[in-house]
């Protein structure tokens, strides 16, 4: 598929050289510096040595002080507290934060337990059988995760069970907010918390650090939970800026220095030995939890992640690995059929957005092939199957098209749904899903533009070969840990040649040595995965231009600067 390039504008010249000569650094990195609003010396320290001191006061955000003087109450009173928490990674890891933080505070015997819904029973969020298996327990406080922002009459069925519940959530709140005991969400109106971009563990690690503020813990006893923070905020494709880049850094530290039994068990499964970063967590360690809320249960990815014994993580880690390998399975087999139904239909590959439905795909992977739909086609894209009589799905987007606002616009004809701008869930009668797939047609269509149909590169800077020296990727590292609003730089280079080894590797990529067409001097190995097609003129020789990050490859004990090609113009 064709893509536009965007190179992003010029940063302003006299900050960058201020900026450069303060530091000692190349213009071009200052210049990448000064684009992330990283202007003065001062915020360039913060900004390379982030510090936790820099976390905001969790009493910003509203209802905290109600929130935790509940969860005093609870503990003073005797009372049971139920934790619950969605299904997925932000869920599980906001629920392994919570369980195991109030298990040091409130040691009676039973007195703290955890709850995940069956995804295929009870479905997203907040279930009255969960609300059901609380009453039957004795539990009178609930203090819900990653969920619950909308579960109006669910709160209200607990309220008349003499049931309270603490919301932890970071959804968009609809017109009307639950009548709960206290409501953390920075996205409500009336909150003005500093930071509204954290992910549901991030919400509940703010609320154990209000509890263990007022209560004298001190904060190093938090870092301990850094790292299931660290593992959400990667997962949930939240941006990596704010108080979400310092919980992400310490978090990381926290996975490479002492990682929890259970995430050392999935990086052994995995035999990952090298450093951890970002890259691992979302595509190591997030597929795994959420494979086991997919096909089988997310109480055994909680389980995972609050073990104590290694023995028991090993043996937790290697049956979450198998269910892994069956929803890769999965989401192969029902990728190939989404395709073929939509190759085989002019109509739908006429179409500005993507709404199918097949009663017999499997639940648990509809968001994966919802994603793959939109790699493919780019295009707003949602995937339906039946549940439990009726038709659920998943959204996903394209870069700066709000997929929830449009869902939000076919409202009338849904049960329910939830999200953000990029991803959401929805649940409508099988009944409406021709009306729902021609209304959302109709509001991607109107709304919609043009370019935001065609994949962006968006590149940081132009960059000659000549500039990619060892001093040059020490300074790159220490822009991570890297994700959205904080990408790892793309730079663009042109009259570039290869030096005559290109080759075809594995079924689609190019693997080349590339150097400056003027000044062969300089080069570097570079990767250009699904890009085989640029074969014959890369082999010829043709001189281009390509957009590329900087990566580290490891071969045989040695560490190499490699280019990772993003896409290239033949010149």
């Amino acid at each position: 598929m064709e893509k536009r390039w965007n190179k992003k504008p010029e940063p302003n010249k006299l900050l960058t050289e201020k900026l450069a000569q303060e530091l000692g650094i190349d213009n071009v990195l200052a210049g990448l510096l000064v684009q992330r609003g990283v202007t003065t010396f001062d915020q360039a320290k913060t900004f390379f040595r982030p510090s936790l001191s820099q976390l905001h006061n969790p009493f910003l955000m509203k209802d905290m002080d109600k929130a935790v003087n509940r969860i005093e109450k609870a503990i003073q009173n005797n009372e049971k507290i139920l934790v619950y928490g969605d299904y997925d990674v932000d869920g599980t890891t906001a629920v392994a934060l919570m369980y195991s933080f109030l298990k040091k505070q409130y040691t009676a015997v039973g007195a703290v337990d955890f709850y995940i819904p069956d995804r295929y029973a009870e479905g997203y969020g907040i279930s009255f059988a969960g609300i059901d298996f609380a009453k039957e327990n004795n539990f009178t406080l609930i203090i819900a995760l990653d969920c619950g922002i909308k579960s109006i009459d669910k709160i209200n069925y607990a309220s008349e069970r003499n049931i309270d519940f603490i919301i932890c959530d970071h959804h968009r709140p609809g017109d009307e907010l639950p009548m709960a005991a206290a409501v953390l969400d920075p996205k409500r109106n009336d909150c003005t918390y500093p930071f509204d971009e954290l992910c549901g563990c991030g919400v509940g690690f703010k609320l154990i650090q209000g509890y263990a503020q007022k209560n004298n813990i001190p904060f190093e006893e938090l870092h301990e939970y850094l790292d299931l923070t660290a593992i959400s905020i990667a997962s949930d494709v939240v941006p990596i800026n704010g108080e979400n880049r310092i919980l992400s850094h310490f978090g990381l530290q926290q996975i490479n220095k002492n990682p929890r039994k259970g995430i050392k068990a999935i990086f052994d499964l995995a035999k990952v030995k090298r450093e951890i970063t970002v890259n691992e967590l979302v595509f190591i360690v997030g597929p795994r939890i959420n494979a086991a809320g997919r096909i089988k249960s997310g109480k055994d990815a909680v389980e995972l992640l609050i073990s104590d014994s290694f023995e028991i993580a090993k043996s937790s880690g290697a049956s979450i690995n198998n269910t892994n390998t069956e929803r890769r399975t999965l989401d192969v087999e029902i990728t190939a059929h989404a395709l073929s139904m939509i190759d085989e239909s002019p109509e739908l590959i006429s179409r500005k957005s993507t709404v199918l439905y097949h009663p017999e795909w499997h639940k648990g992977v509809i968001g994966i092939v919802a994603s793959r739909l939109t790699e493919k086609y780019y295009r707003p894209t949602i995937v339906l199957t039946e549940s439990n009589g009726k038709a659920t799905g998943s959204a996903r987007s394209v870069k700066d098209f709000d997929v929830y606002n449009a869902i939000e616009l076919c409202a009338d004809l849904l049960e329910q749904f939830g999200g953000h701008k990029y991803a959401a869930g929805l649940t409508l009668r099988t009944e409406n899903i021709e009306a729902f797939q021609q209304r959302f047609e109709e509001v991607v269509s109107a709304s919609i533009e043009e370019h935001m149909l065609i994949p962006e590169i968006e590149i940081d800077a132009e960059l000659e070969l000549k500039n990619i020296t060892p001093k040059f990727f020490r300074v790159l590292k220490q822009f991570a840990p890297f994700g959205p609003e904080n990408m790892s730089p793309v730079f663009m280079t042109r009259n570039l040649v290869d030096k005559g080894y290109v080759r075809i590797v594995g079924t689609n990529h190019l693997k080349m040595d590339i150097q400056a067409a003027q000044n062969p001097r300089e080069s570097f190995p570079a990767i250009a995965f699904g890009q085989a097609n640029h074969f014959d003129n890369v082999l010829r020789r043709k001189i281009f231009t390509a957009c590329y990050a900087i990566d580290e490859n490891e071969f045989n004990g040695t560490t190499t600067l490699q280019l990772n090609i993003k896409d290239m113009k033949m010149e």
